[in-house]
């Protein structure tokens, strides 16, 4: 995905008092779950997904299901699709997935008392199923939101127009939408709000008309909107929840190895990671992972790592061989073509700056982990 901001810094110092988000794709990797949902029920048809489906991305769940049905010809109506597509569904929404960033995000507006809105093309009811098993989640909105309470879903405007009005906000220049499907920008488009796009790969070329583009919510700056700026960077580092990658290293370079499993390299991890790489019962070694699009392979990660403090076969540590590579922090760039993707080159100050907060406790977790499993 080359995903970029497309207005400068100076241009969205704009002030919002209120922010709808989206769901599916924005908050939670949800779409990954009806993706497998949808390859188990065609199978039973005899029916294959193809690969890079996205044409139902951000469509109501009567439109995805009359899409999916009249594509894939199978032999039923689209409810007795939906019924069936959601009965799977509902196993992989029982353990959903938190995208980077978001429940970040959230305690900040919460801290601050900005306000919040969910408002999703889901239906109500399925919008209960997936955030009922996140603690805290169903309390944090002011306002959720779901397609089957307004007159129509987007592109249209009706969601968000609503989600602002329950909220109080007159003004559509003072909402901030954060969408990541192409029909969600256009929709907080029409309501005439600014809205931030963090898309999937898939879906990024959609998105172009947002105000900027991210790839994961850990790159969202709230001062740019008026909003109180972050105060969890620790010396230009940011702590996140641990990351656990298995896999392959050969020439500086960490292939996953899902092991016919789902990925644990979602779209939104991108950029600068500090972390851990660890073999057997070895120490494991301070890297910083470079994450970016594979320029010899569209749609394609590469994840390249730099070995801190060290040389690469130290503790045990060299070339093709099996290991864990844990991601702790997310490295703040200093140069500011990092969001673009066009600068992969790691500093030495920014190698010196990985090095001493992986020293850090809040970073450090992992050099005390056990020993990996199944290497």
């Amino acid at each position: 995905m080359n995903a970029s901001a497309t207005s400068s810094p100076s241009d969205l110092q704009k002030k919002v008092s209120a922010v709808i988000f989206d769901l599916d794709g924005t908050l939670l990797d949800s779409e990954n779950v009806t993706k497998n949902a949808m390859k188990e029920f065609l199978a039973r048809y005899g029916k294959v997904l193809e690969d890079g489906e996205d044409r139902c991305v951000g469509m109501t769940q009567s439109e995805s299901a009359r899409c999916t049905v009249e594509y894939y010809g199978l032999p039923m109506t689209p409810v007795q699709y939906t019924e069936q597509l959601i009965t799977l569904c509902k196993l992989g929404w029982a353990n959903p997935k938190v995208l980077p960033g978001v429940d970040r995000l959230h305690r900040h507006l919460q801290k601050h008392g900005v306000p919040f809105a969910l408002a999703s093309n889901s239906v109500s009811a399925n919008i209960e199923a997936k955030i009922s098993h996140l603690p805290g989640w169903k309390d944090r909105f002011a306002i959720i939101l779901g397609s089957d309470e307004v007159k129509s879903g987007k592109p249209s405007p009706d969601i968000f127009q609503e989600a602002a009005k329950r909220m109080g906000v007159s003004d559509p220049a003072c909402c901030l939408v954060i969408e990541d499907s192409g029909v969600g920008v256009q929709a907080a488009r029409a309501a005439a709000m600014n809205v931030v796009a963090v898309p999937s790969r898939s879906e990024a070329h959609r998105v172009t008309a947002a105000d900027t583009i991210l790839h994961s919510l850990l790159e969202f700056q709230p001062e740019l909107w008026g909003l109180p700026p972050f105060e969890d960077w620790i010396d230009n580092a940011l702590p996140i929840e641990h990351v656990d990658l298995h896999g392959i290293f050969d020439n500086s370079v960490f292939q996953e190895e899902s092991g016919g499993g789902s990925s644990g390299l979602i779209d939104q991890i991108y950029g600068s990671y500090l972390g851990w790489i660890r073999v057997n019962e070895h120490e494991p070694l301070k890297v910083i992972a470079d994450i970016r699009e594979d320029p010899s392979c569209p749609k394609t990660r590469v994840i390249k790592v730099i070995p801190l403090g060290g040389s690469s076969d130290s503790g045990g540590f060299r070339s093709t061989q099996k290991v864990q590579l844990t991601l702790t922090g997310y490295l703040r760039r200093e140069n500011k073509k990092e969001i673009t993707g066009c600068d992969t080159t790691i500093t030495e100050e920014e190698k010196m700056r990985a090095t001493a907060a992986l020293d850090l406790p809040i970073f450090a977790t992992a050099s005390h982990s056990n020993q990996c499993e199944g290497l």
